[in-house]
C-alpha cells in the first residue's frame, strides 16, 4: 500500500545557524522529516532520516533545505519530501536610551517541500508592544497597552535573513520589546508606545505593506495576537498575501 508520509516527528537535535553578520549561531531545533513512501519499501527507514540530519544539521539554512529534502527523495525513491524545523533563535538588542546590550529571543522555523517543485517557507514569531488608540482617546491620562505577538510566514523569491523578518515586523509596532531596560529606557518605550497607538488591525496592516514592498517576499500571512492587559481574551487579526491580490 502506498502511503502518503512516513517518517519522523519532534526530532530535537543541536544545529548551526547562519547569521546576517557572518557568524554561525547554536542552538537547538525540533524537526519532523517526512516522505511519500513507495509502494515497494514496508520499513520506516527511519536511519535514513537521521543519517540524512546528521550530515546537514551542522550548517542548516533555508537554502541547504533543498538539498538536504533531494538527497532524501533520492534514497527512499520517494514522490514528495517535506522537513520541518522550529528553534529558538537569538538577536543581540540594544536599549534605545543606554544602549544597555541583550539577548532577544525569538521562535522560528523554515519548512521546505519538494516534488514536482521545490517550496520554502520562513516563519518568525516577534514580541511587540501595542497600544489601544481607543484607550487612549477617551482617557485624560494614560491609555492601556500589552504584548503582541507578530507571526509572519513568508516564501521569499531569494535568500532572506531571519534578521531582516525581525526588523521588519518590529518596526510595525507601537514599541519594539527588548530582554533587558534600565529607567530611561522604560521611559522612553512608554513613550514611544503612547505615541504610536495600534490597534491589531493597524499593525497586521502596516506589517502586510511592508511585505508587499519587499521585492525579495513572493506569498506571506501576517497574524497579530494582542494578549489585551484589560480583557481576560486576546484580540487578534490575520492577512494572506493570496486574499489582497483579490482586492
Amino acid at each position: 500500500m502506498k502511503l502518503h508520509s512516513v517518517g519522523i516527528k519532534n526530532f530535537t537535535c543541536p544545529v548551526s545557524i547562519r547569521e546576517q553578520n557572518g557568524k554561525r549561531q547554536q542552538t537547538v531545533a525540533t524537526i519532523s522529516l517526512q516522505a511519500a513512501m513507495p509502494r515497494k519499501l514496508r520499513g520506516t527507514c527511519v536511519g535514513i532520516f537521521t543519517d540524512i540530519l546528521a550530515k546537514y544539521r551542522q550548517d542548516i539554512h533555508a537554502t541547504v533545505f533543498p538539498k538536504l529534502l533531494a538527497e532524501l527523495q533520492n534514497k527512499l525513491e520517494a514522490e514528495r519530501a517535506q522537513m520541518d524545523m522550529v528553534f529558538p533563535y537569538f538577536i543581540a538588542k540594544k536599549a534605545p536610551v543606554t544602549g544597555t546590550k541583550s539577548l532577544m529571543e525569538y521562535e522560528c522555523s523554515f519548512t521546505g517541500s519538494m516534488d514536482t517543485e521545490r517550496k520554502l517557507l520562513l516563519q518568525v514569531i516577534v514580541p511587540v508592544t501595542t497600544l489601544c488608540p481607543c484607550s487612549k482617546e477617551i482617557s485624560d491620562a494614560g491609555a492601556h497597552n500589552q504584548r503582541a505577538e507578530v507571526t509572519l510566514i513568508v516564501q521569499p523569491r531569494k535568500f532572506i535573513w531571519l534578521e531582516e523578518l525581525v526588523q521588519l515586523v518590529e518596526s510595525c509596532a507601537s514599541c519594539e520589546v527588548y530582554a533587558l531596560l534600565k529607567r530611561p529606557d522604560e521611559k522612553f518605550v512608554t513613550e514611544k508606545a503612547y505615541a504610536t497607538p495600534m490597534f491589531v488591525e493597524d499593525a497586521v496592516r502596516v506589517v502586510a505593506q511592508k511585505a508587499l514592498a519587499h521585492p525579495d517576499i513572493g506569498w506571506f500571512s501576517v497574524g497579530v495576537e494582542s494578549f489585551e492587559s484589560i480583557h481576560k481574551h486576546s484580540a487578534y487579526a490575520y492577512v494572506d498575501s493570496d486574499d489582497l491580490a483579490l482586492k
